[in-house]
């Protein structure tokens, strides 16, 4: 397994940070100056690889991400998304709203490059595609970005094979970022076949299944009323008490392979391609040592398998998302 990837142009190491839960989803936010040394530490730990989004805390993640990380940009590759922002309504409410529409993502880039201190963007996704606007359109429009230097390259997320090709048939796409992890599978039904067909890296968040694979979360009443995981129906209570019921035996593997249940998680996401890097997040220092371990972690071949034959789409309760979230995707998904 190679400690060093390819994401297009960009060399990177086999292991991101997904800064999202420093500023988002997850209930209450940690404050500012936890989320700064989580950043630090990993800029110290090797971490060049650093992934936000205008959505995220409505602009307060890459507010953060931006003045933590300016001093070292010349270090770093970084990410950000456009065409999912908070806008605010006539009510004075912020909201998410997707809008691929061209002059939104320029307004979204532009709004990005400013939080982020930055004057180019490493690689720029489309976050959602927004489908009431052609795919060709919205891409259009970011190759324009390239073209002006504002952004390097481009990267689509939650999008199909066939979105996917249509895309990249007007620019070159770098990236597909997406869930990938062993209770989340979708991307081995055809968008992983087809970024390595165009010659695109996946880049997998929530490859610890949101917490699920690292074995800590085992009451999902704990969960704070705004958690983004609440109303996914794997952690649903009924669901979720038969999804628990795998993590035994996969723990018990992580103690065969000496290492814990998140490394073994992210170490067997590793071993499915030198193509693929996940994009853990985490608010603590602890587990950011604990992720970024699993990089040196070779397992072999048998406990691969058997690790994906204990958790896939066939062992796991529930869809990943609920109806209306799986309507806001293109992604092709596995029926629960």
């Amino acid at each position: 397994m190679q400690r060093q990837r390819q994401i297009g142009p960009f060399t990177v190491p086999a292991i991101g940070l997904g800064c999202m839960n420093l500023s988002h989803a997850y209930g209450t936010p940690p404050p500012p100056e936890q989320g700064e040394r989580v950043l630090l530490a990993a800029l110290d730990a090797g971490v060049t690889l650093f992934d936000t989004a205008a959505l995220y805390g409505f602009g307060a993640n890459e507010e953060l991400v931006g003045r933590v990380l300016q001093p070292h940009r010349q270090q770093i590759t970084l990410c950000s998304k456009g065409g999912m922002a908070g806008v605010k309504g006539e009510d004075g409410v912020t909201r998410r709203v997707i809008d691929g529409r061209p002059a939104a993502l320029r307004r979204n880039c532009e709004d990005s490059l400013r939080r982020l201190r930055t004057d180019v963007i490493d690689l720029y996704y489309l976050h959602r595609w927004d489908k009431q606007v052609p795919i060709e359109d919205s891409v259009g429009e970011l190759s324009r970005l390239v073209e002006q230097g504002k952004v390097r390259a481009i990267g689509l997320s939650e999008v199909s094979a066939a979105t996917l090709r249509k895309a990249h048939a007007v620019h070159p796409i770098t990236a597909v970022q997406t869930e990938y992890s062993l209770w989340t599978r979708n991307p081995e039904i055809a968008v992983l076949a087809a970024c390595r067909e165009i010659g695109a890296a996946l880049v997998a968040f929530s490859p610890l299944a949101r917490a699920f694979l690292t074995g800590t979360l085992t009451d999902v009443d704990s969960l704070d009323a705004k958690d983004i995981r609440r109303p996914m129906p794997r952690f649903a209570p009924g669901n979720y008490a038969r999804n628990l019921q795998l993590l035994p035996p996969f723990e018990a593997l992580a103690r065969e392979a000496g290492c814990t249940p998140a490394q073994l998680a992210l170490a067997w996401l590793l071993h499915q391609g030198d193509d693929i890097v996940p994009i853990p997040g985490t608010t603590r220092l602890d587990h950011l040592q604990e992720d970024l371990g699993a990089a040196g972690v070779a397992l072999p071949p048998d406990v691969v398998r058997r690790a994906g034959e204990l958790i896939n789409q066939h062992t796991v309760t529930g869809p990943r998302y609920a109806p209306q979230a799986t309507q806001e995707v293109d992604t092709e998904e596995f029926v629960a």
